[in-house]
């Protein structure tokens, strides 16, 4: 045989090995038996983690992913209104009430509250600072408000404070994710986003998850403490306003009319349908089901959130402001958007870090306008809600992402030229009513000068834990798989907090 028929021969066999290895199962299996074992060994891995986490997956339709379900067990919530304060209010103006905490105003800090601490700006020897308030008991409860909240000290019957809330974060933004996602950093989902996928909506055309924001400003950690994280991203949430169109671009442009818009989104969805037959990914199918709501949308969306067909008396109720972006309209809006089946509402309202370093930064300036912004609107907000019958399956919480320090800040050694507190991490204040919490009851404590929890100490993730079992699900099984593993909203923490339940 010569060496051109050699080297002829040599190649035809290898062309025969080649085909054989592509079309044989012997030559497969051959090949491929240690990465079938890793993917047997995979799966059985994944089958026990779930097993042994006692999880169990919520069911997910990509083509109807709003469509409302039943939670695992009976709730007594069914919506969820969240109204935080970002910033962070003074729970020491509020409703943490300390005498003896006036009695020590002026005096050097002990060194015993600074010493192995950390704070955002505070440094050397800061003195001790006294109400800026002044404070009385309210309600058959005996709930002490200060004076920064007239209207509110009415309604105290009708609340539960947690008065021991801690975190372990002293900036704006991480301490903001870790209360409404459960992680100090970027990429996990938001409450509102786990309650949707978990609920879906009762009505299909708004959204399930609905923000809204006042006070000029986004909270420090951004759209992301609203954003879907890892679950899909039909369960992010909408961003509405209260000023001009509730939604951008709503509107069709002119020389579009309706039918020409619905043409239009038959069109792109014929296209999505025909790239989902081709990839077969569910995201598409979350795509044409969001072009179909935000069309839905273009009708239901500014009717529901128009607040100028509401009688005067409701105005006149909630402070509104017909026209104009403000806190006492979100309120309303929010309100309404229960009342039509929405989810969860959240509410951001910007501008409570109140430092001492200018006028709108100070406790007896800036602190009390955003009382009077927000006082009457909170107020109107629950005794409407009770008096509709809404109050009852509608959980409404309040709070900021951290507490405010019983010192004087002194920023950098030297004293701010308006009284403020420095970012406190071992005791806040958060309140909540309806939803089948308990009414006029206070749940934890802290010292005398309101420094640290003494008893009924809470975390972001008990109170999560806790929303979520008002809504009927409990928090250690309510997951969603991502990256091999189970996650979900308390991560691997949190307690429901049973004593605040009715």
């Amino acid at each position: 045989m010569t060496r051109d028929e050699l080297n002829l021969h040599r190649l035809i066999k290898e062309a025969n090995h080649t085909q054989l290895r592509a079309y044989t199962r012997r030559h497969f299996l051959k090949e491929s038996a240690m990465g079938l074992g890793a993917l047997a060994f995979g799966s059985l891995l994944e089958s026990c983690s779930t097993r042994a986490a006692g999880t169990t997956p919520v069911a997910f339709d990509p083509a109807h992913p709003l469509l409302p379900k039943s939670p695992p067990f009976l709730g007594k919530a069914k919506s969820v209104i969240y109204l935080h304060m970002a910033g962070a209010p003074s729970q020491l103006e509020l409703f943490d009430y300390k005498p003896e905490l006036e009695k020590m105003s002026g005096q050097d800090c002990p060194e015993s509250l600074l010493k192995g601490k950390k704070f955002a700006f505070i440094t050397g020897v800061p003195k001790m600072l006294g109400p800026q308030a002044k404070f009385a008991q309210h309600g058959e409860s005996r709930a002490w408000v200060s004076d920064n909240l007239p209207h509110f000290s009415s309604i105290v019957d009708e609340v539960t404070f947690l008065k021991a809330v801690t975190t372990d974060q002293f900036n704006h933004a991480p301490a903001q994710l870790l209360m409404h996602t459960g992680s100090a950093r970027l990429g996990k989902p938001s409450m509102g986003s786990w309650v949707t996928y978990g609920l879906g909506t009762e009505n299909q055309n708004l959204p399930g998850f609905v923000v809204l924001t006042s006070g000029g400003s986004f909270p420090d950690a951004g759209k992301s403490i609203w954003g879907s994280g890892f679950l899909p991203s039909v369960y992010q949430g909408v961003q509405c306003r209260s000023e001009g169109d509730p939604v951008l671009f709503i509107k069709d442009p002119n020389g579009m009319d309706r039918d020409l818009r619905k043409a239009t989104i038959d069109a792109i969805n014929a296209s999505n349908e025909q790239e989902y037959a081709y990839y077969n990914d569910p995201e598409i199918l979350s795509r044409i089901s969001q072009y179909e709501m935000a069309f839905r949308m273009q009708v239901t969306a500014p009717e529901v959130m128009n607040i100028d067909n509401e009688p005067q008396y409701i105005h006149d109720m909630y402070g509104t402001q017909p026209g104009r972006a403000c806190f006492a309209n979100n309120v309303l809006l929010a309100r309404k958007l229960v009342e039509k089946g929405v989810r969860f509402v959240q509410l951001f309202d910007w501008g409570w870090d109140a430092h001492g370093d200018g006028p709108q930064n100070s406790l007896n300036i800036g602190l009390k306008n955003k009382c009077r912004s927000t006082d009457k609107p909170i107020t109107a907000l629950l005794l409407d809600l009770k008096q509709r019958g809404l109050l009852e399956d509608t959980l409404v919480v309040w709070g900021g992402e951290f507490g405010r320090t019983p010192m004087l800040e002194n920023r950098n050694g030297v004293t701010n030229p308006y009284n403020g507190r420095d970012h406190h991490t071992e005791a806040f204040t958060i309140w909540m009513a309806g939803g089948g919490i308990k009414k006029g009851f206070t749940y934890g404590e802290t010292d005398e000068i309101g420094y640290s929890a003494v008893s009924g100490k809470v975390e972001a993730f008990d109170i999560q834990a806790t929303i979520l079992n008002q809504l009927g699900f409990d928090h250690e099984k309510f997951t969603y798989d991502f990256q091999g593993r189970p996650f979900r909203l308390t991560d691997v923490f949190g307690k429901v907090i049973h004593d605040i339940i009715a």
